[in-house]
């Protein structure tokens, strides 16, 4: 029994780890006045009849603090690629100079900085959610056990066992938020 109560908290850690993982990757797209790539991971451009992803048909660079350098792999899409910037609603606004395009990132408003930080708090309640959806699983599982035969004691172990890996994972998540408000209100 002891094997599958261990198997049932490693299933719970690696939907936790998943939970993080995806957080991790929603608030590296929340820009915090600093040019980054991943800022443009959502655009889309239409080219050759179809929509691509950016990243397909150009490579982003960060020239330094305050400007990303997009680079065509083929400059007869340019036009359409500083369309595709300004169609996914970022505020930035694309420079087409014929050989790429140059985005000057604006410095952040204290009003902006306060509604990216809220945002950054809802992608850290949807991973808590996400974490609690994992315990909630855990839990159930070893409820089953306990019909096929697993004690009160084993059970209550088992459980205060995921709870206490739901709250390790809860405080990284808290740790991670913490980290990124931090990083947006910096001016």
């Amino acid at each position: 029994m002891n094997e599958e109560i261990e198997l049932i908290v490693d299933t719970a850690k690696e939907a936790m780890d998943g939970a993080m993982t995806h957080l991790d990757n929603q608030l590296q797209k929340i820009r915090a006045g600093k040019a980054n790539p991943l800022m443009l991971s959502r655009v889309v451009v239409e080219c050759y009849g179809m929509m691509s992803p950016l990243n397909q048909v150009a490579n982003v660079t960060a020239l330094d603090g305050r400007t990303l350098s997009v680079q065509a792999y083929d400059k007869s899409v340019l036009e359409a690629i500083a369309k595709g910037i300004v169609h996914a609603n970022l505020g930035l606004n694309p420079q087409n100079n014929g050989e790429n395009i140059l985005i000057n990132i604006p410095a952040l408003t204290e009003e902006r900085r306060k509604e990216l930080s809220k945002q950054a708090k809802a992608e850290g309640e949807h991973a808590k959610v996400g974490i609690r959806n994992a315990r909630k699983d855990a839990n159930d599982e070893i409820k089953k056990l306990k019909n096929d035969g697993l004690s009160e004691d084993q059970v209550k172990d088992a459980e205060a066992q995921v709870q206490k890996v739901t709250d390790d994972y809860t405080h990284k998540v808290d740790a991670l938020i913490a980290a990124k408000e931090k990083d947006i209100m910096t001016v």
